[in-house]
């Protein structure tokens, strides 16, 4: 079989690479064409466009790339009539890959969405767009199997594949603090400032303003693999108490006491790790203007939504500010409050389910395109 596979973002590109290596698996001759990232290649597939070229955030700046935008969807276009996939298998990234799907769709080409867009957020219209074009839903949120059957969908719930990702990771022996220079009996705080130029650019400086002159703590800021040093270098100036983490954000976690996290999937990796964190966010005030008008969700971070009430603290545009981070970060540190994430992080763990999303995602694929091809 030849599957086409598309993903917009980091934690495509690691779920991504997961579900490739389960389709290999159970289809040792697959062939693989993509647009994702590194992970993705290396697990076996042709990486067309990489996912740094693809993420732009906000309905200010999508409008601002929009030649770009459209380029790319016309290259993606003419890449899929050129190779001729068995199935397409979309990931996420909703502003490109509905438009795609119905062009495949209209091809003839079965269309799966793996990792649904938050569509239960807002723009829910878009499930009438969804069931049109899309043969099989596999989702990852508890909740979002109700949503989808609700609309009459043909749709499983596979479980978190960031479940397998961390069965899967290595921890980090008892030289890789030494060997990264990182100081023992400290207290190790997180930095995950996202994935995309725009975010890191809006997020690490109130970060580095927040924790200056913090006394018994040392700084370990995770590293985007599709953005070079020379950013974060910028940002952090002459901060020696800040180790730039490349590649490795697991690692970091694993080390970590508490953590400053960028809303998006990354907080629900800090949840697994069971470390306690503060979610931040801010955007460009046009975009953040109109998705307050449009979004109809009370949280932002996966973690909150999923256990529908508040289990870490949200810093949203204005309040996200140096003085209401370090309050919020000191807090971490408070035993009583500490305690009631964690607990709450158990919880969490139950409600996502067990390991197995990219095994149980590549399966029911398989089976669906064969029952297809039967006589």
């Amino acid at each position: 079989m030849k599957y086409y596979v598309i993903a917009g973002e980091a934690s495509g590109d690691l779920h991504g690479s997961n579900l490739i290596k389960a389709l290999l698996k159970d289809d040792p001759s697959a062939e693989f064409r993509c647009w994702g990232g590194d992970m993705m290649e290396n697990a076996g597939a042709t990486v067309v466009k990489h996912y740094r070229d693809l993420a732009f955030m906000g309905f200010f700046e999508v409008i601002a790339n929009l030649r770009t935008i459209l380029k790319n969807i016309r290259i993606c276009k003419e890449d899929i009539i050129g190779w001729k996939p068995d199935a397409v298998i979309f990931i996420d990234y909703p502003g490109f890959n509905l438009r795609i799907a119905q062009f495949v769709k209209q091809l003839g080409i079965p269309t799966m969405y793996y990792i649904s867009p938050q569509i239960w957020a807002w723009k829910s219209s878009r499930v009438k767009q969804i069931k049109r074009d899309i043969d099989r839903m596999l989702v990852i949120l508890p909740f979002e199997q109700d949503f989808y059957l609700k609309h009459g969908m043909k749709v499983d719930f596979v479980g978190h594949p960031l479940l397998d990702a961390l069965a899967s990771a290595s921890k980090p022996d008892s030289t890789w603090k030494k060997n990264k220079g990182i100081p023992e009996d400290i207290r190790l705080i997180a930095l995950l400032p996202g994935s995309r130029k725009q975010e890191i650019e809006a997020m690490l400086p109130i970060m580095m303003e927040a924790t200056r002159q913090m006394k018994n703590a040392h700084f370990l800021l995770a590293v985007a693999p599709s953005q070079p040093l020379t950013i974060y270098e910028n940002l952090i100036g002459d901060r020696k108490d800040v180790n730039l983490i490349q590649g490795e954000t697991y690692s970091v976690l694993s080390s970590a006491d508490a953590a400053l996290v960028t809303s998006g999937t990354a907080t629900l990796e800090t949840a697994l790790f069971g470390v306690p964190q503060v979610v931040c966010y801010k955007g460009n005030r046009i975009s953040y203007w109109i998705a307050r008008k449009l979004i109809k969700i009370r949280f932002i971070s996966l973690v909150n939504l999923i256990m529908d009430k508040e289990v870490v603290r949200e810093l949203i545009q204005d309040e996200l500010n140096p003085v209401n981070l370090r309050k919020e970060l000191d807090r971490l540190f408070e035993e009583s409050y500490r305690k009631s994430i964690e607990r709450e992080y158990g919880n969490l763990k139950e409600k996502l389910g067990g390991p197995g999303a990219s095994e149980k995602s590549s399966k029911l694929i398989i089976n669906h395109l064969k029952g297809l091809n039967k006589p």
